[in-house]
């Protein structure tokens, strides 16, 4: 049991007890017992209707205090309760709502960064592309002037080859033939013709 009810409940007792012990007061008693000749009952109209009217006025203040204002106040609270329920759902609403479009304006975001990040990674993949095709064009180009220098230095070695071997030769048969019948003089021509023939 709550101390409002407590005190409820003692105040319904103290106005029972109080209207139980109104018609036995020493005044009362007294006047019925007086007036004991006249017509009408044990108390005078006059009397009991004063003690009718405290006791309503009495019964009115106790039942306003107890009743009509807690009553009041807790119409009131529960009044407060709802609108403050629905000013919580209205926030709540407009919060949701807030959340969706904030969600909304991030969802357009993510799409927008991951279009750029794939434009950004074709674009990088077209440059690494062309980076990779130049690449090889430079190396095969590099292969191919590496190659015509060596067969380039190959021919020249083979021309010096073969000229040190004519020479070799025409100086063999410049030996035999200068043995045989030529002075030194025609063997130095002889000799000095043939490089020059191998030479051009």
């Amino acid at each position: 049991m709550s101390r409002r009810e407590a005190v409820w409940i003692g105040s319904l007792a103290c106005v029972v007890a109080l209207l139980l012990a109104v018609p036995f007061a020493p005044g009362v008693v007294r006047a019925a017992s007086e007036g004991g000749g006249h017509e009408g009952g044990l108390i005078s109209l006059d009397r009991s209707l004063i003690v009718q009217l405290i006791n309503f006025v009495i019964l009115l203040v106790i039942l306003t205090r107890l009743l009509y204002r807690p009553f009041l106040a807790k119409m009131q609270e529960r009044t407060g309760a709802i609108q403050k329920s629905l000013e919580e759902a209205q926030a709540a609403r407009a919060e949701a709502a807030r959340q969706q479009e904030e969600n909304e304006a991030r969802l357009r975001a993510a799409y927008a960064e991951a279009a750029a990040i794939r434009a950004q990674a074709l674009k990088e993949a077209a440059e690494e592309h062309k980076r990779l095709v130049d690449a090889a064009r430079a190396e095969s180009h590099r292969l191919i002037d590496g190659a015509r220098a060596q067969m380039e230095a190959d021919v020249r070695r083979a021309r010096d080859e073969l000229r040190r071997e004519v020479a070799e030769l025409a100086t063999a048969v410049a030996e035999k033939l200068v043995r045989k019948s030529l002075r030194d003089e025609d063997h130095r021509r002889l000799l000095a013709e043939a490089i020059a023939r191998v030479g051009d």
